[in-house]
C-alpha cells in the first residue's frame, strides 16, 4: 500500500495556492470510462481521507445556509472530526428544482475538489451527470447558426488527469449531497437572522429562537445572506441589465452526440442551450431590459418567439418545443467583490461571499473552491483548541487566498454579459447614402475576423486556468512513499 500527497503549487497572473492531502492508493490504475468519460484512479480502497482516530478534532463548525457551498463544506468537515451543524432556512426549495433553478454546471475543477472530499460522492454525481466537456462546445452566430469560436474543454481535464465538466439536475446533485450529510448534520426551517461573536466562541441566534455555539461561522446562504448583512450592513445587489428566460424540454435534437452546448450570439441578447441528459435539453435567453415582474399576456413563449424567432433552427426549434409552463423567468443581478469576506470568527462563502452572472457557469464551481481552500486552512488548527488569534487567522489565510482567483471570474463574468451582447457580424449601411440599394448585402464586420483570432489564441488558456483550477490541480506533483 502506497500513499500518495498532493502538494499544491500555483503562480498565475498574482495567483498563490498552496496546500497538501494525502489519499491511498493499492497499485494505481489510471482509465478513462468513455460512458462517463470521467479520469478514475482504480485499485485498493481508493481515495480515502486520512485516519482521524489518532487525533481529537473538536472544532465546531456552524454553517448557514443548505445550498452547495453549505453542504459541501459540511460533508469535508464531518470527514476531518469536526462538529458541524447546518442551518437551512427552506430545504425543499434548495433541494427542488426551485421556482428558477435548473441544471448546474460542474467544471473539472469542481468535480475534482468533490473526489478529494469524498470520491463516492463525487462517483454518484459523475454517474447521475450527463458529460458535456467531451463533445464540441462553444460559441455561434444566432442567425446562422455558424460556429464563431469552438472551446476545447476535453484536452485540458486529459492532460491533468481531471473529470470531465458535467450539467448534473440540481435537485439530483442536492440529494446527493444531503444524503452523505446526514440529517444529523443538517437541520431544516433553521434560518439564521443574527449572530453574536465573543473572544472564544461565536453564537448564531435562528428565527425560532434558538441559540447555538461554535468556533466560526460559515455564511453559505447564498446572494441575499443575512449573515453578510450583519457583517457589513445591507446593500442593495446590482442588476445586470438581463432577464433571463430559461426553459427545459423534452427534445433529443439531431446534433445531441457531438455537440454539449453553444452560446449563440446576438444584439442585446443571448442564447444558451445545453444537453441535461436522460433525454432533455436546457437553455436560457437573455435579453437586455429593466427588471419586472410584469407577466407577458400572451404568454413567455410568445415573447421570446418575438424576440429570436429570426434566429438558427436549433434556436427557435427549442424555444417552440418546451411547453409554456416550463418557461420561467428572473432578472439577473450580482455584486460587487469586496476585499475580505469576514470579521473575527466569521466568514462568507460561495454566492454569499461573490454572486457573480450565470454566463460562465463558475457559480456553484467557486463555492465548491472555497469550501476546499478553507477546509485547508481550519486543518492547521483543528489539532488543539485553537484561541482567537488562531481562528481569525485561518479565516483571512483562506479569504486572502481565495479573493485572487474569484476575482478573475466574476471580471470574466461580467465581461462576458457586455461582450456577448455586442456582437454585429455585419456591417450596417442604414445611415449610408445608399443604403436603400445594399439593405440584401451582408458583409462581414472586420471586428468579427480580429475577435476570432483573438478568442483562437487566448480563450484556450483562459479554459485551462478555469477548469484546471486551483494551485493543487492546476500543478499536481505526485510523490509515492511505501
Amino acid at each position: 500500500m502506497a500513499s500518495v500527497q498532493i502538494l499544491c503549487a500555483c503562480t498565475s497572473s498574482q495567483v498563490q495556492h498552496q496546500g497538501s492531502i494525502r489519499y491511498r492508493y493499492g497499485q494505481p490504475n489510471e482509465r478513462i470510462n468513455k460512458r462517463r468519460c470521467s479520469v478514475r484512479v482504480e485499485g485498493g480502497k481508493g481515495m480515502v481521507l486520512p485516519n482521524l482516530e489518532e487525533e481529537k478534532r473538536n472544532l465546531r463548525v456552524l454553517v448557514a445556509g443548505g445550498g452547495i457551498g453549505g453542504l459541501v463544506l459540511a460533508l469535508a468537515a464531518k470527514h476531518r472530526g469536526y462538529e458541524v451543524k447546518v442551518f437551512e432556512k427552506d430545504l425543499s426549495s434548495v433541494r427542488g428544482e426551485g421556482k428558477h433553478r435548473g441544471p448546474i454546471q460542474l467544471l473539472s475543477s469542481a468535480l475534482a475538489v468533490l473526489e478529494a472530499i469524498d470520491q463516492s460522492v463525487a462517483w454518484q454525481i459523475m454517474e447521475a451527470g450527463c458529460v458535456t466537456g467531451n463533445r464540441t462546445n462553444g460559441l455561434a452566430d444566432g442567425l446562422s447558426g455558424e460556429w464563431f469560436s469552438m472551446f476545447d474543454l476535453l484536452t485540458p481535464a486529459s492532460k491533468k488527469k481531471l473529470p470531465l465538466t458535467l450539467v448534473i439536475c440540481r435537485m439530483s446533485l442536492q440529494d446527493i449531497l444531503v444524503n452523505a450529510v446526514g440529517s444529523n448534520i443538517l437541520r431544516n426551517k433553521c434560518k439564521v437572522v443574527d449572530f453574536i461573536q465573543e473572544p472564544s466562541q461565536v453564537r448564531v441566534i435562528l428565527e425560532n429562537g434558538e441559540q447555538h455555539d461554535g468556533d466560526i461561522l460559515i455564511g453559505a446562504d447564498g446572494i441575499w445572506s443575512e449573515v453578510r448583512s450583519k457583517l457589513f450592513g445591507r446593500q442593495e445587489a446590482n442588476y445586470s441589465g438581463f432577464t433571463c428566460y430559461s426553459g427545459l424540454t423534452s427534445y433529443v435534437p439531431p446534433y445531441i452526440d457531438t455537440i454539449g452546448y453553444r452560446v449563440f450570439l446576438g444584439m442585446n441578447q443571448y442564447f444558451v442551450a445545453s444537453d441535461v441528459g436522460h433525454g432533455k435539453m436546457q437553455w436560457y435567453a437573455f435579453h437586455g431590459e429593466p427588471p419586472s415582474n410584469d407577466p407577458f399576456p400572451e404568454g413567455k413563449k410568445k415573447r421570446l418567439l418575438d424576440l429570436f424567432g429570426n434566429w438558427c433552427n436549433e434556436v427557435v426549434a427549442l424555444i417552440s418545443e418546451t411547453p409554456e409552463n416550463m418557461i420561467l423567468q428572473r432578472d439577473i443581478y450580482d455584486r460587487d467583490m469586496i476585499n475580505t469576506w469576514g470579521i473575527g470568527r466569521v466568514t462568507l462563502l460561495g454566492d454569499a461571499a461573490h454572486p457573480m452572472q450565470p454566463n460562465l457557469g463558475q457559480g456553484g464551481c467557486m463555492a465548491i473552491e472555497d469550501c476546499y481552500q478553507l477546509i485547508l486552512e481550519l486543518d492547521k488548527i483543528a489539532k488543539h483548541d485553537p484561541d482567537e488569534s488562531e481562528v481569525n487567522s485561518a479565516l483571512r489565510r483562506y479569504e486572502k487566498k481565495r479573493i485572487p482567483r474569484v476575482r478573475v471570474l466574476h471580471t470574466a463574468s461580467r465581461m462576458a454579459s457586455k461582450m456577448l451582447v455586442n456582437y454585429k457580424p455585419h456591417i450596417e449601411f442604414k445611415f449610408w447614402p445608399l443604403s436603400k440599394n445594399v439593405t440584401n448585402m451582408q458583409i462581414k464586420h472586420p471586428g468579427i475576423h480580429v475577435a476570432q483570432a483573438f478568442f483562437k489564441f487566448t480563450f484556450p488558456q483562459f479554459v485551462t486556468w478555469m477548469i484546471a483550477g486551483h494551485g493543487y490541480l492546476l500543478l499536481p506533483l505526485f510523490s509515492l512513499e511505501n
